[in-house]
């Protein structure tokens, strides 16, 4: 299985491989040379294995334990529970919500032949709240004060505030005390040559391909699959040709690319559910977008049912707030905007927006145009805002594209759009909610995190009161609190939760499983985030 063989087909042939992608002319698989080997494609670049940097922050890794794990209630389309891994049982917090003590498991290594203890946990999430390493994680745990070892065994990590959803926080790897060591996480030797307790140990690792083998020695037993091999291929195209000629056994692509391989005999598809959601800041700047009469009709015009039905190919549902079904009662099934395209044409005439001679609005001299910017690289963000911009076409706005990469994007955060994704962490409605709806508060939050600094001093409150308080019924009051003021003064447009599409051989695998997944969507999720539970009949 070289990485060349699709490089060396005459170009004609892989032109006419992608076409037959596109139309589900789906050739057969290939048998696999050696059953026990996986190989994937990936479009994300390769490496960064150091936890403290955000690798398998949602406990994806196969290379690194966490002391909780993710466990299905119902596939992909429900909220998973969260169980213990490393630890005994679950976190017990004192009556506040302020200390949260976890007792350790006996018995496990790290790779490296040393034992797992509690000054290995206290070190690692301590180097993530350390200016020093400047993780891109620290925003998510600044509730986190201190984190202390009992001579028992135990952890015990001391908040600032109390913070209800603090169980969620406890999914990231443990990495040796002694490798980490101080400094940028960013530069650590964990990002390259990675130390864990997980099933899985990196062989070798490549710009263009690493390669994973079992832990024969792992805890919970070594794994069936004893090789993993990814490789780089950044362009979607380019993933579905390799995985047509069976150079490769599975990988994850767009809507459209996927449905080639519904039905198709030799293979499994599947669309996981997520609480992964796709919509557009907008700039504060702009005379238009920054007026609230103008978001509230923009959010009435936009076809979402249609970008859900031709986009996303029926895969995904339409999003109007941030809260997706899967939070069950927290989640207010009448927060939505009805698609009225006329009423956001009566709106928009109210406001004194007025159509002109080119059909373009105008007010005072200001035109209603913006640019919308997105990750060129990402086909499926390409085709939502060319959608967005022909509804809004239709209501007089002209919305003008730019496809660039994250760093022009960045720094234009202020003065242009951007299609967005969210729902990175979302196994708490916390971390789903706080960073895209609450105001900006200095110093914290990743830059895109609320980049048009919407929302109100009284949708604050209910966010920060939420997060504190231990009574479900409480925060599902303050959680559809917050819709209630977003439907009625929206800060974004948000489109869809997308389904996130992986396409796999099938080699006689059981126990293949999948969970509701985060805004991450990679060959660490899918059919492979169950990889280490994975055997043969």
């Amino acid at each position: 299985m070289s990485e060349i063989r699709c490089r060396d087909l005459p170009r004609v042939a892989a032109a006419a491989l992608l076409l037959l992608v596109v139309a589900g002319c789906v050739a057969a698989p290939e048998e696999s040379p050696d059953s026990a080997a996986l190989v994937l494609a990936d479009a994300n670049e390769l490496g960064r294995f150091n936890p403290v940097g955000g690798h398998g922050d949602s406990g994806q890794s196969q290379i690194y334990d966490g002391l909780l794990r993710l466990a299905p209630t119902d596939g992909s389309s429900s909220l998973p529970d969260l169980v213990p891994w490393l630890a005994t049982e679950m976190p017990q917090s004192n009556a506040e919500g302020t200390q949260w003590t976890v007792r350790l498991r006996d018995g496990v290594e790290f790779t490296d032949g040393t034992a797992l203890d509690a000054e290995d946990v206290a070190a690692t999430y301590k180097a993530v709240i350390d200016p020093a390493s400047a993780s891109e994680l620290a925003p998510s745990y600044d509730m986190l004060q201190d984190v202390t070892t009992g001579p028992d065994g135990t952890v015990t990590f001391t908040l600032k505030y109390p913070y209800s959803g603090f169980a969620s926080r406890l999914l990231l790897g443990i990495a040796p005390s002694e490798r980490l060591m101080p400094g940028l996480a960013a530069e650590s030797s964990l990002n390259t040559d990675p130390v864990g307790t997980g099933p899985y140990t990196l062989t070798s690792l490549r710009p263009d391909e690493l390669v994973l083998s079992a832990n024969e020695d792992y805890w919970n037993g070594a794994p069936e699959v004893k090789t993993v091999t990814i490789i780089r291929v950044p362009d979607d195209n380019s993933r579905a040709q390799r995985l047509q000629s069976g150079e490769i056994d599975g990988t994850v692509l767009p809507p459209r690319l996927a449905a080639a391989y519904e039905d198709k005999t030799g293979y499994s598809h599947e669309a996981v559910g997520t609480a992964d959601w796709r919509g557009l800041s907008l700039p504060s700047g702009n005379a238009f977008a920054s007026d609230p009469q103008a978001v509230l009709a923009m959010n009435l015009a936009v076809d979402r049912a249609g970008m859900v039905d031709h986009v996303l190919d029926g895969r995904g549902v339409p999003a109007h707030t941030p809260v997706a079904a899967v939070y069950g009662n927290a989640f207010d099934p009448e927060a939505v905007f009805p698609f009225d395209p006329e009423g956001a044409k009566a709106l928009l005439d109210d406001a004194g927006w007025v159509a002109g001679e080119d059909g373009v609005r105008t007010r005072d001299g200001a035109r209603a145009a913006f640019e919308l910017a997105y990750n060129a690289s990402d086909t499926l963000r390409r085709d939502l805002s060319l959608a967005f911009a022909s509804d809004m076409s239709k209501l007089g706005v002209d919305v003008t594209l730019l496809g660039t990469d994250w760093n022009v994007i960045e720094e234009r955060r202020n003065d242009v759009g951007i299609l967005l994704g969210g729902g990175d962490k979302p196994y708490d409605l916390d971390s789903q909610l706080f960073e895209t709806l609450h105001t900006a508060v200095p110093g914290t939050g990743s830059p895109f995190a609320n980049p048009g600094n919407t929302g109100s001093a009284e949708m604050d409150a209910h966010l920060e009161a939420a997060r504190k308080s231990a009574d479900p019924a409480e925060r599902t009051a303050h959680y559809r609190a917050v819709q209630d003021l977003y439907i009625q003064q929206p800060g974004y447009v948000m489109l869809a939760f997308v389904n996130h599409n992986y396409i796999q051989r099938d080699m006689g695998w059981e126990n293949v499983q999948t969970v509701l997944e985060p805004h991450a969507h990679d060959v660490g999720w899918g059919f492979w985030w169950s990889l280490r539970d994975w055997t043969r009949e």
